[in-house]
């Protein structure tokens, strides 16, 4: 039995009594379309109590989700992370409060105080001043995580030191990789025989590579063209370089495993595996998030974990997504010893959120208070909506100003932040080729003048970026603004010898 902050025991017959309520609605979303497959696991207490898959791992193929079903779980690997940085702590191998400046001596961010003083914790919880979005254009662009960290030296910061929370990948990945560091191990290995290994977890990995080994893996899903379309596989995501913060992949058997283990406080039947004092600092609410934007639960991050405190009591979860075509959601209740995991395989759709939400109201009240489902599915579907490929453009090619001859802006461009970029005649028009090797070439639509629309993100492909040249004195153009790559400032390059 569990007792839950307001006094209510919870017992595991009454958690056993909600599951076919639980399943009839995943059976529901799956039929209705909100998404083509997901897999739950209901952890209570020490127990795995309820594993089931639902639907399809790719929309118009026969494979069914089962328990075993592997599904990339994006930013639901931040709180997995934080696992086993807390096995680290428990172990003396690092603490919270080692800086990264002893752990690893060649990461550097902008300004020397913070580069001194950040530490692991800081990083883990979002706090380093760190601009949410650094890092991301450049992952975006081909470069692997190693260029990714070195460069994050450049960014300016979107806070003070301490002072704002700013969600950021790839300081997360700073604070994993810097706390992995005096094993000597790489964190790949490291999460393997921390973790995964003495939990059984063998479903469970940190890099594309091994996604790719399971037979029975789930594809990602997106819209087709617009939100009546139906679910299509078109888009694939290797997210190693981030990988502590979204490159985990796992299914629900190996997952409730671990939910077993933060409901237990380190402890898997009887068996010590992180020392109850470090995973407890994971899930201290450290910095205000405000409130959930559909229950109103007042939120805060610790270290890889959402900390809320709303109409059940204190929960900690953390939800996961890429605009690929995954969606993803832990979410737990502490006091009542009650875990929820939901996979899902499309995106946007507010599935796992809608689920677990439903499901704590039958466990704990007895009934389902409101269309959950249909509230998390529109605060996402209004939150990632596609952007028309007209929205960037100042005006339409038939009334824009004409462009110079394409010899005025063709060339090589360079900063140390995106690195070289080359503008090139091709087919009677402009590409722009970026990244290491140029590996990324996008065409260029022209929009106005020297404005051009080109479309970075393979996760969004509908959706554009605007290319804007300086012209100088010479009809030429001396300078690019790529406005993907602009986000902290940094998206100007220069023009540099071809």
């Amino acid at each position: 039995m569990g007792q839950t902050l307001t006094g209510q025991t919870l017992t595991r017959a009454q958690v056993a009594a909600r599951l076919p309520a639980l399943e009839a609605l995943a059976r529901g979303a799956v039929d209705a379309g909100a998404v083509p497959g997901l897999a739950i696991a209901v952890v209570f207490g020490d127990e795995t109590l309820w594993l089931k898959g639902f639907g399809r791992r790719e929309a118009g193929r026969p494979d069914a989700v089962d328990a075993d079903t592997v599904f990339q779980i994006a930013s639901l690997s931040k709180p997995v992370t934080a696992t086993v940085v807390a096995a680290l702590v428990g172990r003396g191998v690092v603490g919270w409060e080692s800086r990264i400046a002893d752990l690893d001596p060649g990461f550097r961010l902008l300004e020397p105080y913070p580069t001194a003083e950040v530490t692991v914790r800081d990083l883990l919880n979002h706090r380093s001043g760190l601009p949410g979005h650094a890092g991301d254009d450049l992952e975006g662009i081909g470069y692997g995580r190693d260029a990714i960290l070195h460069r994050l030296r450049l960014v300016p910061p979107s806070s003070s030191f301490r002072a704002g929370y700013a969600y950021s990948n790839f300081g997360f990945t700073a604070g994993a990789v810097a706390a992995a560091k005096p094993t000597g191990q790489s964190w790949d290995a490291v999460a393997r025989d921390t973790l995964f290994g003495p939990l059984g977890m063998r479903s469970t990995g940190t890099t594309q590579a091994e996604f790719l080994t399971r037979a029975n893996r789930a594809a990602l899903h997106v819209r087709a063209g617009g939100p009546a379309e139906p679910w299509a596989a078109r888009v694939t995501r290797d997210p190693d370089a981030q990988a502590p913060a979204g490159g985990v992949s796992s299914n629900v058997r190996d997952l409730a495993q671990w939910v077993r283990l933060a409901i237990g406080s380190g402890m898997v039947a009887g068996r010590r595996h992180v020392a109850a004092a470090a995973l407890a600092e994971t899930h201290a609410p450290l910095t205000a998030r405000g409130t959930n934007p559909v229950s109103g639960a007042a939120s805060f991050y610790g270290l890889g974990w959402n900390v809320e405190f709303g109409r059940h009591g204190l929960v900690w979860g953390h939800a996961g997504a890429f605009s690929a075509g995954a969606q993803t959601l832990v979410s737990i209740h502490p006091a009542s010893r009650l875990g929820v995991v939901v996979l899902t395989n499309a995106f946007p759709s507010g599935v796992p959120e809608g689920l677990a939400d439903s499901f704590a109201d039958l466990v704990f009240d007895g009934a389902v208070g409101k269309d959950w489902l249909r509230a998390w599915g529109d605060v996402y579907g209004s939150m990632f909506a596609a952007v028309p490929a007209t929205a960037a453009a100042p005006g339409s090619p038939a009334d824009a100003p004409a462009a110079l001859g394409p010899s005025a802006y063709a060339g090589a461009y360079a900063n140390a932040y995106v690195g070289r970029a080359v503008v090139a005649e091709a087919n009677g028009g402009l590409t722009l080729s970026v990244g290491p090797g140029l590996a990324r070439t996008y065409p260029l639509r022209h929009a106005g003048r020297d404005v051009f629309l080109y479309f970075p993100d393979a996760e969004a492909p509908d959706t554009p970026a605007t290319l804007r040249f300086a012209i100088g004195g010479q009809g030429r153009a001396t300078a690019m603004t790529a406005e993907s790559l602009d986000g902290s400032g940094l998206g100007t390059l220069e023009r540099v010898p071809d």
